[in-house]
């Protein structure tokens, strides 16, 4: 069972590393789901991505407080924009841009009502 746990931990942390140069995947997510896997697979990658430089606060602001930074907020926002800007530029059917439009206000509704860190 480790071993998935670390799978999924490397998965979720090569997703958000790839986040960090795509403006479409969020990069905070999949650190924070790493971050929950490592715990449960290694004691030595959760430690080191904890202590991270980058990704260590992150972490540490979301199991303390339960906060995004504002910058944070920002890129969220910025990267759900333009996904739904690239769906109204590829003309999808109204009612998949209805669904999309709705689940992404929810998504933003819960980024933005969390603390700041």
């Amino acid at each position: 069972m480790r071993a998935l746990w670390g799978l999924a931990g490397s998965i979720a942390l090569l997703l958000g590393l790839l986040g960090v140069l795509l403006p479409l995947l969020p990069t905070v997510p999949f650190v924070l789901l790493a971050a929950f896997c490592f715990a449960r697979s290694s004691d030595r990658l959760h430690r080191w991505l904890v202590s991270h430089r980058s990704f260590g606060p992150m972490i540490e602001n979301w199991q303390s407080e339960g906060a995004i930074s504002r910058s944070a907020k920002i890129a969220a926002t910025l990267s759900v924009a333009m996904v739904f800007s690239i769906s109204v530029g590829f003309q999808l059917a109204s009612e998949i841009l209805i669904i999309q439009g709705v689940t992404l206000s929810f998504v933003m509704l819960f980024i933005w009502t969390r603390p700041e860190a």
